[in-house]
């Protein structure tokens, strides 16, 4: 059998996402090749040709890329890695044309877009379409065998758990291309990492690896969720998202995870999960600590966990073993947002005030009719103050889902 792949979004992610499906297709054993590319702008669609001998023809730039890329006959893989903010609209895209996908976390940056995930999470499952996303610990042998582990009660029943996404300095901030857009859209664009529609901010476009470790070791996710955060270091720069957040979660069964993550310069930094449990503690990336006995620590060598998550899903296809990782991303993603929204708002959010949401920060074409975006204005974005901003007001309706 052999894979032909699309790359949608065409920036360092993507890039990398491509090399790794290529390697990964090699340990394999399976004839693949990226077959065309796509990138709403036209210089990175073109690095296509450049990275993966793509024909120029076949690098597709502008808001309908994806659709154009879609459309090349004999595809059968579709990589997403745009900025997350499309995501869910490229995703339910592939779905509808049959394709199986890898897809980028995070996979929603709201409600609306959540609504839309676990809907063609669902169609998905029906057509027997092979799914992976981009939360790869799920896919390293470390984390895999620890939370078997702890599944199997090592340390006992879990009663806490932390998770960290806590780094020693600011997130990069593309000044200089977001002054030569020429608008407000394109500038947004621009710097993605700084605007709430495009990239959730940082608690969901990376703490969201940490949180799904904890949603994992618990089978599900939590109900509630209150916090705090801050925009400190970022000062003046454009943008509205914050660098940095605190929030405890609440399972339904009681247990609280507390989370913290923050791109500011500091001494500290840790990315990592912890768990307390009723007879030891684990680090869940590969070290168990009862409190009788002997520890264990995983001492494995393994292929590397973005390499790895390809190979499971070219594994997954060509033996037609099961594999759909749409629902259980999407609720790691609503698990981050919750925590957005409880911080920003200053008021404790529940589960279903996210999934049951109207509210979207993107244009509403985005959700409605991606591939008909054009450039042009989009309302002035500030960043949120605790207490003034509230999901469930001011809503922004969109037709029916």
């Amino acid at each position: 059998m052999s894979i032909n792949a699309i790359l949608i979004g065409l920036g360092g992610r993507g890039g990398g996402a491509g090399k790794n499906f290529l390697e990964a297709a090699k340990i394999a054993g399976v004839e693949a090749k990226i077959v065309a590319v796509a990138d709403i702008f036209q210089d990175k669609a073109m690095g296509g040709l450049q990275h993966f001998g793509v024909p120029a023809d076949n690098c597709f730039s502008g808001f309908d890329g994806f659709q154009k890329a879609l459309a090349v006959p004999g595809v059968n893989y579709c990589i997403l890695a745009t900025p997350p903010g499309f995501r869910a609209a490229h995703f339910k895209a592939c779905v509808e044309a049959g394709k199986h996908i890898f897809t980028e976390k995070p996979v929603c940056v709201d409600g609306v877009g959540a609504q839309i995930m676990y809907a063609a999470a669902e169609e998905a499952k029906k057509k027997n379409l092979k799914v992976a996303a981009g939360t790869q610990r799920r896919h390293e042998k470390g984390y895999i065998e620890t939370i078997k582990r702890i599944h199997d009660g090592a340390i006992g029943d879990v009663t806490d758990l932390r998770a960290y996404w806590v780094n020693g300095g600011p997130i990069w901030h593309r000044a200089a291309e977001e002054a030569k857009a020429g608008s407000d859209l394109e500038r947004q664009i621009a710097n993605w990492y700084h605007y709430i529609w495009l990239c959730g901010d940082h608690i969901c476009e990376q703490h969201v690896h940490n949180i799904d470790v904890c949603n994992w070791i618990m089978q599900g996710h939590p109900v509630k969720a209150w916090g705090m955060g801050a925009r400190q270091q970022l000062g003046n720069k454009s943008g509205e998202i914050w660098d940095n957040f605190a929030v405890e979660f609440e399972y339904a069964n009681g247990v609280r995870m507390h989370s913290y993550c923050g791109q500011i310069k500091r001494d500290f930094s840790s990315v990592s999960e912890a768990v307390v449990g009723t007879k030891g503690t684990a680090n869940p990336g590969g070290n168990i600590k009862p409190t009788q006995g002997e520890g264990w620590r995983f001492r494995e060598k393994a292929i590397d966990p973005y390499v790895q998550e390809h190979v499971d899903l070219i594994n997954a296809i060509v033996n037609d073993t099961p594999l759909n990782e749409a629902a259980q991303v999407t609720d790691s993603c609503v698990t981050a947002i919750m925590g957005r929204e409880a911080a920003y708002s200053g008021s404790v959010v529940e589960w279903d005030d996210v999934v049951k949401s109207k509210f979207a920060y993107a244009p509403a074409e985005l959700y409605t009719n991606p591939a008909g975006m054009k450039w042009g204005a989009f309302r002035t974005l500030k960043p949120p103050m605790p207490g003034d901003h509230d999901i469930f007001k001011d809503k922004v309706e969109l037709p029916t889902i």
